[in-house]
């Protein structure tokens, strides 16, 4: 299924929203997998050498999530999630670092040891450099997503598009583990994810995403090769974008 005609291009800065399942084994949803990992992280590393210049925000899902612990203040909890998405961020780092790809994380909440503290001048400066950079701890208040926050941290590293890593390939007009007649849009407009309500990212990344013209990327992290047939401008997964339909 296709909307409009948006023409695909290729992408020199680009930001990388993985959810925390990104992390974990391919039968589970929770947990930390050293091979999931390491498959983001060899896909990263093909694309740094294209010379394309990749942030990574992570999720921590997988770990902990703040709105399914009803008995837990709401504030903590979210902040307890945002001490998940480090967790996450340091291992793919660990996993970048391993395969000498040079990287650095960035926190929304001070923990200088581990990380950096978030500025959007030393993200940019590390990008320039070569470097992955990974944010980590969402923006650092409750109440925001780490959607939310990967399409507000890609306008403010100057990203040419948002990638959605996730587990199918695209956004489909009903969910395509339930239902066999799902149809994939190749590409479709902001204002139709947001009227349907498709399961692309929440409504306030994708609002912040149309009002900036930052085009949006779903596309299936888990086959390998994806992020650089979609840097490179390849036809993968399902284009979000405000053109004409």
């Amino acid at each position: 299924m296709t909307e409009g005609g948006a023409a695909r291009a290729g992408y020199g800065r680009v930001m990388l929203k993985l959810s925390g399942e990104a992390f974990a084994p391919a039968d589970a949803e929770y947990g930390i997998n050293t091979d999931a990992t390491s498959l983001i992280a060899r896909q990263l590393a093909e694309i740094v050498d294209l010379g394309v210049q990749p942030a990574v925000t992570v999720g921590g899902g997988n770990i902990f999530r703040g709105r399914q612990a009803p008995n837990i203040d709401r504030n903590r909890a979210d902040y307890m999630g945002m001490l998940a998405t480090v967790m996450n961020a340091l291992a793919l780092q660990d996993a970048l670092e391993k395969i000498h790809v040079t990287t650095r994380v960035q926190t929304a909440i001070a923990m200088t040891q581990i990380a950096e503290p978030f500025m959007p001048l030393r993200a940019r400066r590390h990008l320039e450099k070569g470097r992955v950079v990974i944010f980590a701890a969402g923006l650092g208040v409750p109440y925001f997503s780490t959607d939310t926050c990967a399409a507000q941290r890609a306008l403010e590293i100057g990203a040419d598009a948002l990638l959605k890593g996730t587990k199918v390939d695209g956004v489909y007009d009903a969910d395509p583990h339930v239902d066999p007649r799902a149809s994939r849009f190749d590409s479709i407009r902001y204002v139709d994810v947001l009227r349907e309500r498709y399961q692309v990212m929440d409504a306030t990344a994708v609002s912040l995403c149309m009002e900036n013209a930052l085009p949006i990327i779903v596309f299936d992290l888990r086959s390998e090769g994806n992020i650089r047939r979609v840097v490179t401008g390849e036809p993968v997964g399902t284009l979000v974008h405000g053109g004409v339909a």
